[in-house]
């Protein structure tokens, strides 16, 4: 059980580190562009305007997603409640492995936003 209660909570970082910025992204995203904090692609790094427009887009559904993954997490981890700890772990890794999956995919719909508002030299459409 204590094993158990462990892998929920490691389960459920991800959703909540997806919940804590993407608040920070939508409420003080990074003012200016930098190299160690925020949403880094050369799309979101041309100019000011990209940059505070991918920090907002990307903000807007690091929330959502977390809104959604955490309940899911913990309905996820509900069916190995009491399994041995070597089934708990497997399930757990896949659990945390398809939230990776759905972090790094949520790269698309950003870049997707961003070429779609801006051109290639970072000026608005």
């Amino acid at each position: 059980m204590l094993f158990w209660l462990f892998c929920l909570c490691m389960d459920l970082l991800i959703p909540a580190v997806l919940l804590l910025l993407g608040q920070r992204f939508l409420t003080r995203p990074p003012k200016s562009i930098n190299n160690f904090y925020g949403y880094r692609t050369a799309r979101s790094m041309k100019n000011q305007a990209t940059w505070d427009f991918a920090h907002r887009t990307c903000g807007r559904l690091w929330f959502r997603l977390g809104l959604i993954l955490l309940p899911l997490s913990i309905i996820a981890m509900v069916p190995v409640l009491g399994r041995e700890a070597g089934t708990v772990g497997l399930w757990c890794a896949a659990v945390a492995l398809i939230q990776t999956a759905v972090l790094v995919c949520s790269i698309f719909p950003v870049e997707r936003a961003l070429k779609r508002h801006f051109d290639d030299f970072g000026r608005k459409r």
